[in-house]
């Protein structure tokens, strides 16, 4: 049967105290919506519709670029009016949906696809988990161990509210059922809202079931403040770090080091402590990744060895056995096999060939004030240290540029080239330069 999620996203946040929407600040590099999306594609969700509030067009923007659907909340008329909007979106879907919230990063494909399974059985599912704490609405079952209702901890009594079983915020259900069920809901209640948790209820009447999942309370996690951001992080490292591990990465001191969302550290890979990878990073097997280096976007092929303290932008790749060491910076460059780099150069926009040796100090310069151009050092080639290589300019195999050189027109295979001046020695000039700077604070003094 098809499958649809429902992404509740329409709450102001004004908890995060900031300018951007809640669910686009990012947990592990991607913004939390982005990991309730890819959680419900996960479980086989084949259509997403986000539930927005007015006005959110950065929110609009990352759910379209991310092959979702939209609709906008005009009114904040709570969660179950919210979930009631994305009928236009699907009213011509027929199958299973789950309607939950967009601020929940660490909710997992695994959970999502327990509740369509349990849907499967009943006629509708929920996840709950243990907790004590009272901000959640409390799940109260019947003797079958169905749901019998959810009620919002501010309006359950004082028994209810000793109940430690609590709604997590995800529902599965038929999504034609559910739609019906949604505009039958009611708003008396203490917030003179239209509750989600209210439609199991409304399902009881039409004989539906309500299965109930339970899950890790860490799972479940909201984020709706600024600490409570830094903990999702917390707990998201956690899950990523232990994921690595398991898959055969090595990691000298795992707690130090952070992860993004798709970072992929295949077996074998070695990462030292306090290395940080932002999004869009490959290590393959057998490459280490030295302490303090910061890498996004790069591609690092086996043996080769980057850092301490490297920094690899968007588009470097590494090739097999090259060095990158400490200090060195490559944005957009192809750093090929058995190459080295071994300290304080930057190499941008930049192709290096196989075996060539890059000397410390040594820069493309690739940008005019306006462009990027491109510079390609052939294989085999020694760029001598604090050498400067003007783009666009061509390095053939095997050439040898001196230390200090500016080099701005194509050489030839194996040849030297030098933009090195003469140097000119003025014998004494020294011992007559300090004899005169010391008599002139002499007499300056004398003066005083």
């Amino acid at each position: 049967m098809a499958r649809a999620a429902v992404i509740l996203a329409a709450g102001q946040g004004t908890r995060m105290k900031s300018a951007k929407a809640k669910v686009m600040h990012q947990v592990a590099g991607l913004p939390i919506l982005g990991h309730v999306m890819a959680a419900a594609r996960g479980a086989g969700a084949e259509r997403i519709v986000v539930v927005l509030a007015p006005g959110a067009v950065d929110v609009e923007a990352f759910a379209i670029q991310n092959d979702a659907e939209t609709v906008i909340q005009e009114r904040q008329l709570g969660t179950g009016h919210a979930a009631a909007c994305a009928l236009n979106a699907l009213k011509d879907f027929s199958g299973t949906l789950v309607v939950t919230y967009g601020d929940h990063p660490l909710f997992t494909a695994a959970t999502f696809e327990a509740s369509f399974a349990a849907q499967a059985r009943t006629g509708m599912a929920i996840v709950a988990f243990h907790s004590q704490s009272t901000a959640y609405g409390r799940v109260l079952t019947r003797s079958d161990g169905l749901l019998d209702r959810i009620v919002e901890y501010r309006d359950a009594t004082e028994d209810e509210r000793q109940v430690d079983l609590c709604n997590a915020g995800i529902m599965a259900a038929d999504a034609e059922c559910f739609f019906r069920w949604a505009g039958a809901l009611k708003n008396d209640n203490v917030q003179q809202e239209y509750y989600l948790t209210d439609i199991p209820a409304i399902a009881e009447r039409d004989n539906v079931g309500c299965s109930i999942i339970t899950v890790d309370e860490a799972e479940t996690m909201g984020v709706n403040s600024r600490a409570e951001l830094a903990s999702a992080e917390s707990a998201m490292q956690q899950r990523l770090r232990a994921r690595a591990l398991a898959a055969g990465a090595g990691m000298i001191a795992p707690e130090t080091v952070f992860l993004a969302y798709d970072t992929l550290l295949e077996a074998d890979a070695q990462v030292g402590p306090y290395v940080v990878f932002g999004p869009g990073v490959t290590v393959r097997s057998g490459a280490e990744i030295r302490a303090f280096s910061h890498l996004e976007g790069a591609i690092v092929e086996s043996g080769a060895i980057v850092g301490p303290y490297a920094r690899l932008r968007p588009g470097a790749r590494i090739g097999e056995d090259a060095h990158i060491g400490n200090f060195v910076e490559v944005k957009n460059a192809s750093i090929e096999k058995g190459a080295k780099a071994n300290h304080l150069a930057y190499l941008g926009d930049a192709r290096v060939g196989a075996g060539a040796n890059i000397g410390a100090g040594a820069i493309t310069c690739n940008y005019d004030g306006f462009d990027k151009h491109h510079t390609d050092i052939g294989a085999g080639a020694f760029i001598g240290s604090n050498a400067a290589l003007v783009a666009p300019v061509k390095i053939a195999d095997g050439v040898y540029v001196g230390a200090g050189s500016v080099i701005t027109k194509e050489t030839t295979k194996d040849s030297l080239a030098l933009t090195r001046a003469e140097q000119k020695e003025f014998p004494g000039w020294a011992e007559k330069f300090r004899k005169r700077k010391r008599a002139q604070k002499a007499a300056k003094a004398k003066g005083k």
